[in-house]
């Protein structure tokens, strides 16, 4: 009986060693010189092994970064009243976010329009990554009125939710009015947070969050890693 070919043994091993969780979903595998040292191969081989997992949808490559475990996407609903953790948390998620940048600064154009702002006015400005259960979901980018929520940024920093440090400021509920879906390809910059290939399709989800008494509360752009997510649009959420 003829062997099996080196290759799809290392693929083999390699898949099962994620199936078991050695590795979870976004990390980092071994570099193939590692994996060739771990299988007495060169790295040609490694390399065959690794192209057949990403052929099947088990990992991806990022030029000059290595190959990563891929992900099963998440179900995401969008609607009228999105909550990033409860959303997660229905789902067996864990969610989390951290806050890259923040800053307030004068709205510029794009931002008055959304948020019903004059020239002059300024705006409270996030960035960050949202995870869930520690990989990368999503890049986001909100903008908040400052001058109702001069206290909002502080607020956001000590928690860590927008819903929290809005209630903490005297908004009570918020809802989407509006969202618009497009698909994008990853700039050099979202791969490299979202810890996906450069040019790897993501959704752009551009949303605009009003107050119980129809006052614009947040203008956000949110770059959701493709592979990772299907978002269902729910009008009733």
């Amino acid at each position: 009986m003829a062997r099996e070919p080196l290759w799809k043994t290392i693929r083999d091993t390699v898949f099962s060693d994620i199936s078991n969780a050695h590795y979870k979903s976004g990390d980092k595998l071994p570099t193939e010189a590692q994996l060739a040292a771990r299988f007495g191969v060169n790295r040609h081989t490694v390399r065959q092994s690794l192209a057949a997992l990403v052929d099947d949808g088990v990992i991806f490559t990022r030029r000059g970064a290595g190959a990563f475990v891929a992900t099963t996407p998440i179900d995401y609903p969008i609607g009228k009243r999105v909550r990033f953790h409860q959303n997660l948390s229905a789902i067996g998620k864990a969610g989390s976010r951290e806050i890259t940048a923040s800053e307030t600064r004068s709205a510029n154009e794009k931002e008055r329009n959304a948020l019903k702002l004059v020239e002059g006015e300024k705006v409270h400005v996030i960035e960050g990554i949202s995870y869930a259960d520690d990989v990368p979901l999503a890049v986001f980018r909100s903008a908040f009125p400052a001058g109702p929520y001069p206290d909002l940024l502080r607020h956001i920093q000590a928690t860590g939710s927008t819903t929290h440090a809005l209630n903490s400021c005297g908004v009570n509920d918020y809802t989407r009015a509006s969202t618009r879906l497009t698909s994008k390809r990853a700039t050099n910059l979202v791969a490299l947070k979202l810890k996906i290939p450069e040019n790897a399709p993501v959704l752009k989800s551009i949303s605009i969050n009003i107050t119980s008494d129809g006052q614009p509360v947040e203008y956000g752009a949110t770059w959701f890693a493709g592979d990772r997510v299907t978002l269902s649009v729910d009008a009733e959420t």
